[in-house]
């Protein structure tokens, strides 16, 4: 399964603070309906994101009934990103 889809960069600053982007409604259904046979546990999703030509192996987290990509420092460092900023996101799910 390949998606693509825009977001907007924000940062969680719990006790392991973050960067992610949420997925939007009508991708996070379609990554619903895969899960069950992909997830490895607490309904995570490993995927291959990319931003621009940065890519990475990475698992999407649930959050509020749909799901978010943590976007990794490297690749926010690698590709220029800051929070607020809305990129573009290919995920790769091998289904």
């Amino acid at each position: 399964m390949d998606l693509e889809f825009r977001g907007e960069i924000w940062h969680w600053r719990g006790p392991s603070p973050y960067h992610f982007v949420t997925v939007p409604a009508d991708e996070a259904a379609e990554l619903a309906e895969a899960a069950a046979m992909v997830t490895y546990g607490w309904g995570m999703i490993p995927v291959r994101a990319r931003i621009d030509g940065t890519e990475w192996t990475t698992s999407l987290y649930p959050k509020d009934g749909g799901y978010v990509v943590p976007i990794k420092d490297v690749v926010r460092r690698g590709e220029n990103l800051q929070v607020g900023e809305v990129v573009t996101i290919n995920l790769f799910v091998d289904v």
